[in-house]
Protein backbone atom coordinates (compact mmCIF):
# COMPACT_ATOMS: atom_id res chain seq x y z
CA UNK A 1 0.00 0.00 0.00
CA UNK A 2 2.75 2.13 0.96
CA UNK A 3 4.37 2.09 -2.50
CA UNK A 4 0.91 3.12 -4.27
CA UNK A 5 1.09 6.04 -2.22
CA UNK A 6 4.40 7.09 -2.82
CA UNK A 7 3.38 6.27 -6.58
CA UNK A 8 0.25 8.98 -6.14
CA UNK A 9 1.91 11.46 -4.46
CA UNK A 10 4.26 11.66 -7.45
CA UNK A 11 2.12 12.41 -10.00
CA UNK A 12 0.03 14.35 -7.71
CA UNK A 13 3.36 16.62 -7.55
CA UNK A 14 4.33 16.33 -11.33
CA UNK A 15 0.76 17.08 -11.65
CA UNK A 16 0.84 20.23 -9.35
CA UNK A 17 3.99 20.96 -11.38
CA UNK A 18 2.53 21.04 -15.11
CA UNK A 19 -0.41 23.05 -14.21
CA UNK A 20 2.14 25.82 -12.47
CA UNK A 21 4.63 25.09 -16.17
CA UNK A 22 1.12 26.06 -17.95
CA UNK A 23 -0.12 28.83 -16.55
CA UNK A 24 3.58 30.33 -16.78
CA UNK A 25 3.82 29.77 -20.64
CA UNK A 26 -0.50 31.31 -20.46
CA UNK A 27 1.37 34.32 -18.96
CA UNK A 28 4.26 34.18 -21.30
CA UNK A 29 2.16 33.85 -24.45
CA UNK A 30 -0.34 37.22 -23.52
CA UNK A 31 2.91 38.97 -22.97
CA UNK A 32 3.55 37.74 -26.35
CA UNK A 33 0.59 38.35 -27.71
CA UNK A 34 0.34 41.84 -26.06
CA UNK A 35 3.85 42.85 -28.23
CA UNK A 36 2.49 41.22 -31.60
CA UNK A 37 0.13 43.94 -31.13
CA UNK A 38 2.75 46.61 -30.40
CA UNK A 39 4.89 45.64 -33.28
CA UNK A 40 1.65 45.43 -35.91
CA UNK A 41 0.40 48.79 -34.66
CA UNK A 42 4.30 50.05 -35.13
CA UNK A 43 4.30 48.36 -38.73
CA UNK A 44 1.06 50.29 -39.54
CA UNK A 45 2.08 53.88 -38.87
CA UNK A 46 5.61 53.64 -40.32
CA UNK A 47 3.89 52.27 -43.45
CA UNK A 48 1.29 55.22 -43.18
CA UNK A 49 4.75 57.08 -42.92
CA UNK A 50 6.41 56.02 -46.12
CA UNK A 51 3.29 56.36 -47.81
CA UNK A 52 3.30 60.04 -46.58
CA UNK A 53 7.31 60.65 -47.32
CA UNK A 54 6.26 58.95 -51.10
CA UNK A 55 3.50 61.50 -51.72
CA UNK A 56 5.97 64.69 -50.24
CA UNK A 57 8.75 63.01 -52.65
CA UNK A 58 6.47 63.00 -55.20
CA UNK A 59 5.38 66.59 -54.99
CA UNK A 60 9.02 68.21 -54.39
CA UNK A 61 10.10 66.82 -57.46
CA UNK A 62 7.14 67.90 -58.99
CA UNK A 63 7.99 71.66 -57.36
CA UNK A 64 11.51 71.26 -59.10
CA UNK A 65 10.88 70.47 -61.83
CA UNK A 66 8.26 73.17 -62.38
CA UNK A 67 11.09 75.80 -61.14
CA UNK A 68 13.09 74.47 -63.82
CA UNK A 69 15.18 71.74 -62.79
CA UNK A 70 16.37 70.43 -66.16
CA UNK A 71 16.35 66.73 -64.35
CA UNK A 72 12.95 66.01 -64.28
CA UNK A 73 11.61 68.00 -67.85
CA UNK A 74 10.08 64.90 -69.49
CA UNK A 75 7.98 64.27 -66.39
CA UNK A 76 6.91 67.58 -65.84
CA UNK A 77 5.75 67.74 -69.26
CA UNK A 78 3.67 64.33 -69.22
CA UNK A 79 2.28 65.32 -66.24
CA UNK A 80 1.56 68.57 -67.06
CA UNK A 81 0.01 67.10 -70.50
CA UNK A 82 -1.75 64.69 -68.37
CA UNK A 83 -3.40 67.51 -66.18
CA UNK A 84 -5.08 69.19 -69.07
CA UNK A 85 -6.13 65.86 -70.26
CA UNK A 86 -8.31 65.74 -67.08
CA UNK A 87 -9.48 69.47 -66.83
CA UNK A 88 -10.50 68.82 -71.08
CA UNK A 89 -12.04 66.16 -70.10
CA UNK A 90 -14.18 67.68 -66.86
CA UNK A 91 -15.11 70.54 -69.28
CA UNK A 92 -16.07 67.98 -72.20
CA UNK A 93 -18.29 66.31 -69.16
CA UNK A 94 -19.97 69.67 -67.65
CA UNK A 95 -20.58 70.65 -71.51
CA UNK A 96 -22.64 67.81 -71.92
Amino acid sequence: MGEISKIVDSIDGKLIKLAQKMQGLKQANGRLEDELLQRQSLISRQQEEIEMLKQQNESLRMANSLLGSDDNKRETKLRINSLIRDIDHCIAQLSD
